[in-house]
């Protein structure tokens, strides 16, 4: 990647406000298709509910007698009107709760997230921007133009600090709009979206990495509490 090491950042107004580098080990790397599908594969098997449940020839109610006598009539012997061949019987071999989720690991995952951003980055496709809103009160209507300003695509991901309430509030209700905090940008969102669009403290924070040691604490903003709740 040559030109898009460095990118522009935005300000809420439209005009550039300055500029960061996208670090070569994140935004450059070799994208491994194979492994991106493995491990968007594992995400959405791990996102199912596996619920799913039939009943069996056992567990279907009533045909506790025979449905006629065993011989005398022709017809083939019958013990329950409850056997998979009678309507209103039961299953065979039907679906039953399961754990569909699979084993990824995080290096594999990260691998994957890094190959993604990078097809991003060198698409031109990821921007920076550094708020979403010019005064203190929540708009929609400034949001979606500082966001037009610099994706024009049908599908965003906005990447949002945890404590940016006012840009959360704003976009939220946007349908082409997608919001997530930096710590749970995965491979999918970023692959199923057009753009990918930082603000510049969800960016610095991305780019850090999770906090280590035993300091590091998960803080929930007043609008998760909200939404937790309801």
């Amino acid at each position: 990647m040559t030109d898009a090491t460095v990118i522009d950042v935005i300000d809420a107004k439209g005009k550039k406000s300055g500029s960061v580098d996208l670090p070569s080990e994140i935004f450059d790397v070799q994208t491994n298709v194979p492994l991106i599908h493995q491990v968007v594969v594992a995400q959405l098997a791990a996102a199912r509910q596996g619920t799913h449940k039939v009943k069996t020839r056992g567990e279907v109610r009533g045909g506790g007698r025979k449905p006629y006598k065993q011989k005398g009539t022709g017809r083939a012997r019958q013990g329950s009107t409850r056997a998979p061949q009678f309507a209103g019987g039961g299953v065979v071999h039907g679906p039953v709760p399961r754990d569909y989720s699979q084993r990824t690991p995080k290096k594999m995952k990260a691998a994957a997230l890094r190959g993604a951003l990078s097809d991003r980055a060198r698409a031109q496709r990821v921007h920076v921007v550094s708020s979403f809103v010019t005064d203190g009160t929540p708009s929609t209507a400034t949001a979606v133009a500082v966001l037009a300003g610099v994706a024009s695509s049908r599908h965003v991901l906005v990447v949002l600090e945890r404590q940016d309430e006012l840009s959360w509030k704003s976009l939220r209700n946007v349908p082409t709009v997608h919001l997530i905090y930096p710590d749970q940008l995965n491979t999918y969102d970023v692959l199923v979206s057009d753009d990918v669009v930082f603000t510049s403290g969800a960016y610095d924070a991305f780019v850090a990495g999770p906090a280590q040691g035993r300091g590091a604490t998960a803080v929930a903003s007043s609008t998760e509490v909200e939404e937790e709740q309801k």
